[in-house]
């Protein structure tokens, strides 16, 4: 048991969670990180979002704030710059190895495996960075877009939001599953 900011945290073993400075986490008690994540400084976690193995939030330059119902997978990595937060809304599914510096993801996106989303980048809400893509710096990706390729080319209108709210059950399911039933063995 730990306290971020006067709440009393449980987890399986204590989760890489740090101040810096003045600055320190503010984590929804109903959220779940995952204890091989980091998370350092000015990061906020909202309500059933989920943290997942080797993710790393660093908020040291800038503010980085996730919402609520929000999947942060598998070695994702958010940074921010001094001059741009990094936001990500409600609803999002953000896939394994997912970097994302300094840009906007608006509610109920998916940011596919292996993606780069770079500084001052907006993804509007409903829209879908497929795998592996690459949106460069002042990027716009329009609500229910389709982002594709390195460096991304936009096809608007077609990003499925069906897959987004799958994506988001799923893992709320399984950040209820990890909360209940994640033990350490040694």
């Amino acid at each position: 048991m730990f306290f971020v900011r006067g709440r009393r945290i449980t987890y399986v073993d204590a989760v890489a969670i740090y101040a810096l400075g003045s600055s320190e986490p503010s984590i929804h008690p109903s959220a779940y990180v995952h204890p091989d994540a980091v998370i350092i400084g000015n990061v906020t976690i909202g309500a059933q979002s989920s943290i997942w193995p080797s993710a790393v939030l660093r908020g040291d330059d800038g503010a980085i704030v996730v919402g609520e119902r929000t999947s942060i997978q598998d070695g994702s990595v958010l940074h921010t710059t001094s001059h741009s937060p990094t936001t990500v809304g409600n609803d999002c599914v953000v896939g394994h190895l997912v970097h994302l510096e300094g840009c906007i993801i608006e509610d109920e996106c998916l940011i596919g495996v292996g993606s780069i989303v770079l500084h001052r980048v907006r993804v509007g809400t409903g829209a879908v960075v497929a795998a592996n893509c690459v949106l460069l710096n002042d990027t716009e990706v329009p609500a229910g877009a389709l982002a594709v390729g390195t460096p991304a080319v936009i096809k608007e209108g077609r990003a499925r939001l069906s897959d987004i709210r799958d994506g988001v059950q799923s893992y709320l399911r399984k950040n209820a599953r990890y909360q209940s039933e994640l033990r350490r063995l040694d």
